[in-house]
């Protein structure tokens, strides 16, 4: 007795669908596992200010007992608490001025995924770059810009995806051309830089910074 060919024709569709869910339904062959994402390597929130009035910034109003911060620029942004939170304020800044922190024991290696996530808010033109200083000494600022004259925001970049220029820190100005590579595995210090005169009290010009979260890995020094 001949087979119909339909009944042919559905008994194959249904062999091929039954095949396709099986192998959905299997892991795929040799695929390695996602990279755990990077760990917290530190996290500064700052003190808070003993009076309501802002004080320099300075070793002092570093919350981490692990950390050391050094303050770049002839002049040094104030720490102040005016939204309730610590945050670093560059208004009184000039001609421009940075900070950055470093673990006292550890580098950083901020290569692949490493992240940084900061707390920021700026007023008038200016902007919030971040600033490494390599084991070297070689020191560099990010062709990445925060600005946001709204209110306080949480903005989260990964430093491969940023281009950098070499720093002069005597007088915080870039030299030469944007660097074809960056190698981010041995880093000393991390922080952020202004690199426009602040405009002084009131909204006209300057950017603040609140908490800072570095993610990566300890490197020994």
């Amino acid at each position: 007795m001949a087979i119909p060919r339909k009944l042919i024709y559905l008994t194959a569709l249904i062999a091929t669908l039954v095949q396709a869910q099986f192998a959905l339904a299997q892991p795929p062959a040799n695929r390695p596992p996602p990279e755990p994402p990077l760990p917290l390597l530190f996290k500064e929130s700052w003190k808070p200010t003993p009076t309501p009035a802002a004080v320099l910034m300075s070793q002092d109003m570093v919350a981490s007992a692990n950390l050391l911060v050094t303050v770049y620029g002839p002049i040094a942004p104030d720490l102040n608490s005016a939204n309730g939170e610590p945050h670093i304020w560059t208004g009184m800044c000039s001609p421009a001025c940075g900070v950055t922190l470093k673990l006292k024991d550890s580098y950083a290696d901020l290569s692949g995924k490493a992240h940084i996530t900061w707390n920021s808010r700026t007023s008038g033109f200016h902007q919030i770059r971040p600033m490494i200083k390599l084991a070297d000494g070689t020191t560099l600022v990010g062709d990445l810009a925060d600005e946001n004259t709204f209110e306080y925001r949480l903005v989260d970049f990964y430093l491969g995806t940023v281009h950098w220029l070499v720093l002069d820190t005597d007088t915080l100005t870039t030299k030469g051309l944007l660097l074809p590579e960056v190698d981010l595995s041995r880093v000393d210090e991390v922080g952020f830089v202004d690199l426009t005169p602040g405009s002084g009290h009131g909204f006209g010009g300057y950017s603040a910074l609140g908490s800072i979260e570095v993610y990566g890995k300890a490197v020994p020094r």
